[in-house]
């Protein structure tokens, strides 16, 4: 296990500035009490960065199956500049597990791909409740924390490489 003795949510870098960025954070109802620790995490981490509290937009969804149409439905009717998706399933005695598992990971990806934005991914996989009550502010640190530090990072690279390419494109025009 990577995480084993370790909290992965102590960064060894400064985050960038996310003073002029926007989030949508979309937050699974199925077990709240992780959820919104794991919301907390990553609204902590947004304020740290700098980002504004009216830039922190966050909506709810039944459970983590439905955290990438949640996560959609933020690129689709808002201008934010990525989107955090929260969750968390614990491991039961069916297979259910797996396919929300798998379901909720492809289309985030899918999502991020087919709309070119960061979609960050703060799901929790977990065999048992304290896997996840570890990973939720606990002994391995806060996945939410995480996934927004991705989120900040990836609109950070997103908009350089967008004002490096308009800077490269200006450089032809004057050519």
């Amino acid at each position: 296990m990577s995480t084993k003795h370790k909290n992965l949510s102590v960064f060894t870098s400064p985050l960038p500035s996310a003073e002029d960025m926007k989030f949508g954070i979309v937050v699974s109802e199925w077990n709240r009490e992780i959820t919104e620790a794991l919301l907390s995490g990553a609204v902590a981490t947004l304020r740290r960065a700098g980002c504004p509290d009216h830039n922190i937009l966050i909506k709810y969804v039944p459970g983590t199956f439905e955290l990438p149409l949640g996560a959609q439905f933020f690129a689709q009717y808002t201008d934010v500049d990525a989107v955090i998706a929260l969750g968390c399933v614990v491991q039961g005695e069916t297979k259910h597990f797996d396919y929300v598992c798998s379901g909720a990971q492809q289309g985030i990806m899918q999502l991020m791909l087919n709309w070119n934005m960061p979609v960050a991914f703060g799901v929790l996989t977990t065999n048992d409740m304290q896997q996840a009550i570890d990973r939720a502010g606990g002994k391995y640190g806060n996945k939410g924390d995480e996934a927004a530090a991705a989120a900040i990072q990836m609109v950070k690279m997103q908009n350089d490489m967008e004002d490096a390419a308009e800077e490269a494109g200006d450089a032809k025009k004057v050519n």
